[in-house]
């Protein structure tokens, strides 16, 4: 089993886990990722790709893809194991409670730390609660950008009132012909600074409508139908394509039944960012306590703090605080598993 023994394993292969991954290889852990995803940036690289992110500091502005393609070689500098496309199952300490067996669908993992940096878990998109919808999606309807060029040259319907709707709105104005943004209320959820930045584009914003309809041509997406809920007046408007952007569902999903305390769909941790359970860790949105903020930003701290704490565990002679990068040069091997 020592040969099989990781120092830390992360759950998660988004941001915080990422960054995770890369403190740990500096730290001189043998360090392991795992995730249900085929592909390594989380969210940044299966939601939103080519969406712009603001607050990540030192970048005036970044494409999501180009920030997850930067943590993904920041991490690999020190060649983690990586194992992508796998479902975890159950997680049980060892008789001597120094380590843990963690079972996926693909096998069982043996390690001395655990972070959970999976983000709320499994996610997937609130879909549009029409019949003409489900059988146009990914044809016509899309709740995520892969790539703008879906939507040049087309008229775009886009849905919600949230950074999501009004971003897409905003970031493919440039694209597409023409793009309508509704929202069912007057008051949007988005940031003030990014609501500022749609009503500079020509994007045509309709408050108080929300879609009723959608109609098809020879099987194509032609026009939807809009109401306003106020007066009940109703619109049909040309479109090639509908973005709905009306949240995600999402779930822990077996996490929870490991024995963890939950608040507010996250993991509860302390100030070293331990969980309920003797070293397992959570950071990122996956973690939960008093005056969180669920920004990126925050979770890189969150992540490198856990690590640290981590390591002083797997490591009793460590020193918490390692030193500064620049005096920490490390290179150990990788192996990616799909």
């Amino acid at each position: 089993m020592t040969q099989d023994l990781f120092d830390i394993t992360i759950i998660g292969g988004g941001p915080a886990g990422l960054f995770a991954a890369y403190y740990a290889g500096l730290r001189h852990m043998k360090t392991k990722i795992i995730d249900s995803l085929d592909e390594l940036g989380g969210q940044l690289m299966t939601l939103y790709p080519e969406k712009y992110v603001f607050d990540v500091p030192g970048f005036p502005k970044v494409l999501a893809r180009d920030l997850a393609n930067n943590l993904i070689e920041q991490a690999m500098q020190y060649h983690p194991t990586v194992c992508l496309g796998e479902t975890l199952q159950t997680l049980v300490p060892s008789a001597d409670n120094t380590a843990y067996a963690l079972t996926t669908d693909k096998g069982v993992h043996h390690t001395r730390t655990l972070l959970i940096a999976s983000g709320a878990g499994a996610f997937s998109a609130k879909k549009l609660p029409l019949p003409t919808a489900a059988a146009l999606e990914n044809k016509g309807v899309y709740y995520a950008v892969k790539s703008k060029a879906t939507f040049a040259g087309k008229r775009v319907l886009v849905i919600g009132g949230g950074d999501s709707a009004v971003d897409w709105s905003t970031n493919l104005s440039d694209v597409a012909a023409h793009i309508t943004l509704i929202h069912r209320r007057d008051q949007f959820r988005a940031h003030e600074h990014n609501v500022k930045r749609l009503r500079q584009t020509p994007v045509q914003v309709m408050t108080f409508y929300e879609l009723k309809d959608l109609i098809t041509h020879d099987g194509q997406l032609a026009a939807a139908v809009i109401e306003n809920n106020q007066t009940g007046e109703k619109k049909t408007i040309e479109v090639q394509a509908v973005l709905a952007q009306l949240g995600f569902v999402s779930s822990p999903g077996p996490i929870r039944n490991w024995g963890l305390k939950f608040e507010r769909g996250a993991c509860v941790v302390d100030s070293r960012m331990q969980t309920s359970l003797p070293r397992v860790f959570a950071a990122g949105d996956g973690a939960w306590f008093e005056g969180k903020l669920k920004l990126i930003a925050t979770g890189f701290g969150e992540a490198a703090m856990a690590v640290n704490f981590a390591k002083t565990m797997t490591d009793p002679a460590a020193k918490l605080f390692p030193g500064h990068s620049s005096e920490m040069v490390s290179q150990p091997q990788s192996v990616i598993k799909m």
